[in-house]
């Protein structure tokens, strides 16, 4: 059960959790690798990225999502890379942090407990979704400002008036794709290109009619905030208290 494609959702899940690498991150996580070619810019960890989670923020609450890899979180930390001939002076850590419905959720632990071996019954929401809403955007961290996030609260009341049948979910993926392709046949020319690449106010010019509004905040919030472990100091979880920003701060 899924709000979008469950053989999507499926492809994602047990696919290695990916992730854009920063420059400041001190220790690998367990079971990391590092790519020996390329920009080098991305780490994979050995384990699924549906079993795989992190603490993170939308507006306004602490969420705990799954490091789904996603082109984005490649693209994202290349583009931002500050190198000085082959070395690299500056990078952020960019990963994705999903939080799928609790339905979701529960297929996807049913899955893990078959072996990953995907059920033949599927089913998307869609007409029978009541509430909600998907929190779309990124939480930028690290700066003067400590969190600060942008993006898409779009809700299935708005989602339908905009598209009748549809859900939030699928209003959102659905006017990026739309916007692609439009700025696309604009362009012809322009050849292979990622997103971030493409002059972004043409293309939210065209995608953000679809998205309920774009909304920004700061938000006062790190990972070790909220963070009560436990078993800490018997667990053998590493949390660094100097620095908020490790990505060890945010593994759950």
């Amino acid at each position: 059960v899924n709000t979008w494609s469950v053989e999507g959702f499926y492809e994602e899940g047990v696919a290695p959790a990916e992730l854009g690498w920063g420059t400041h991150e001190k220790t690998l996580p367990v079971n990391a690798y590092e790519h020996q070619s390329g920009p080098k810019n991305q780490i994979a960890i050995a384990q699924p990225g549906a079993t795989t989670w992190v603490r993170s923020w939308v507006p306004n609450f602490e969420i705990h999502g799954m490091v789904i890899r996603h082109g984005e979180a490649f693209t994202i930390s290349d583009h931002l890379t500050v190198w000085n001939g082959d070395k690299a002076l500056y990078r952020p850590t960019v990963h994705y942090a999903y939080c799928p419905t609790n339905e979701a959720i529960s297929s996807m632990k049913e899955l893990e407990m078959r072996s990953w071996d995907l059920h033949k019954n599927q089913r998307i929401m869609n007409d029978e979704i009541t509430e909600g809403d998907d929190r779309l955007g990124v939480l930028l961290m690290g700066h003067p400002y400590k969190s600060w996030w942008t993006g898409s609260l779009l809700n299935i009341h708005d989602s339908r008036k905009l598209i009748p049948g549809q859900s939030a979910t699928t209003v959102q993926v659905s006017s990026a794709v739309y916007a692609a392709v439009a700025w696309a046949m604009k362009n012809p020319d322009k050849g292979l290109l990622v997103p971030d690449e493409l002059p972004w106010r043409e293309v939210l010019g065209y995608a953000e009619k679809y998205w309920g509004g774009i909304h920004s905040e700061a938000a006062d919030w790190n990972p070790l905030m909220n963070r009560k472990d436990l078993f800490e100091g018997w667990n053998n979880k590493k949390v660094d208290r100097e620095d908020p920003w490790q990505f060890t701060n945010f593994l759950v």
